[in-house]
């Protein structure tokens, strides 16, 4: 039962932080390369091959294209320094928009650019922001140029719990960071690009650098947050130790219950043995009865194993800090594989340290073991 609801929550964590993250950020990005560290980037073109044929890269999935430009966020009563992250209409908001938590995702006209934009919980409460309320966005601009301002809507109100982004993004249309960068309706600021397979990242990300121009660079979403990445697989590690010590538990308490049954029994082992039963045939029945018990509270285990989970997945009831684990609710993933795994491992090991007790069987003597009392 511990064992499948460790497995439960561990995928549940890696599944949800992936999630959160990916929603933001896809996989892997392609920018221009420069050697300037900034969110002012250099634009890219919609007409490169890269972005035109995704499918000529083995394992790409989709790609999309974004925008980053650092903002003063105003309001009549505070300003604040945020990034606009800018899309367009090939993005995908579908995933996006499980992190909206009040309001709407902004709308995308045919022509011009949308004045409305989604900001983080944490940005609304400290600029006291609500839906619908009025903001000026003020930018920069090059060669000592006056700033520009462009004055918005809060549309919608978005949380991942990922301090990453809630403490400096802010969603827009990139039509507007075009205009203010005075760029033509090709050009972006990069590629985001979604994998088919997240565990072959690596590989992807290879033919993508094989494949991209000479004047881009490739950032893998693993390396741009390798902390929480890092974070995720120390949770992998303390789980295999976690069900390593389970088991072992379960181990040394089934050769227990056997030694208690062997104890119990010597009198009948005795009398098998003067009636011809061999030392074989005798460990078979206490391996037998063994698994039998076994069986029964790898049954019973996963009853109550998945009964938890379910209860969780579907009601929440278990909360957590935002704050420290990304999410308010502890949350749940059922990996069959995984589980499936866990009894076969159980059933196979423990089955196996049975031997082990039953050899104190080959030792008994009939005589002894008829007058053991």
């Amino acid at each position: 039962m511990v064992m499948i609801i460790s497995s439960g929550v561990l995928e549940g964590f890696k599944s949800k932080i992936r999630e959160k993250i990916f929603s933001f950020g896809a996989h892997i990005q392609v920018s221009k390369y420069d050697l300037k560290k900034s969110f002012e980037e250099s634009p890219l073109n919609t007409q490169s091959n890269l972005y035109l044929y995704p499918d000529s890269v083995n394992g790409i999935d989709y790609v999309q294209s974004y925008s980053n430009k650092p903002t003063l966020l105003r309001t009549e009563e505070d300003i604040m320094g945020v990034i606009l992250k800018g899309i367009g209409h090939d993005f995908r908001n579908e995933s996006f928009k499980k992190n909206i938590i009040e309001g709407q995702f902004i709308d995308l006209p045919d022509s011009g650019y949308s004045k409305e934009i989604v900001v983080s919980r944490k940005i609304a409460d400290r600029m006291n922001l609500g839906i619908n309320d009025p903001v000026i966005l003020i930018f920069s601009r090059t060669n000592y140029a006056a700033p520009t301002y462009r004055k918005l809507t809060v549309k919608g109100i978005y949380e991942t719990g990922l301090e990453e982004f809630d403490e400096h993004f802010i969603i827009g249309d990139i039509q507007l960071i075009r205009k203010v960068n005075n760029w033509d309706d090709t050009l972006v600021g990069g590629y985001e690009i979604f994998v088919k397979d997240f565990s072959q990242i690596d590989q992807i990300a290879e033919g993508i650098f094989n494949y991209m121009d000479y004047d881009m660079q490739i950032e893998k979403i693993t390396d741009k947050y390798i902390q929480i990445f890092d974070w995720l697989k120390l949770l992998d590690r303390n789980v295999v130790i976690f069900l390593v010590l389970i088991l072992l538990v379960a181990s040394f308490n089934m050769v227990a219950t056997l030694l208690i049954m062997i104890m119990e029994r010597t009198n009948m082992i005795g009398v098998l043995k003067a009636l011809g039963a061999n030392n074989q045939q005798i460990q078979y029945i206490f391996i037998f009865s063994g698994a039998r018990i076994l069986s029964i509270g790898l049954l019973l285990g996963n009853v109550l194993g998945l009964g938890v989970c379910m209860l969780q997945y579907w009601f929440k009831i278990i909360p957590l800090d935002a704050e420290n684990y990304y999410m308010n609710y502890v949350p749940i993933k059922f990996n069959w594989t995984m589980i499936l795994g866990i009894n076969l491992l159980t059933f196979i090991t423990v089955t196996v340290v049975l031997l082990i007790p039953t050899y104190i069987i080959s030792r008994m003597t009939p005589v002894k073991s008829i007058k053991f009392n």
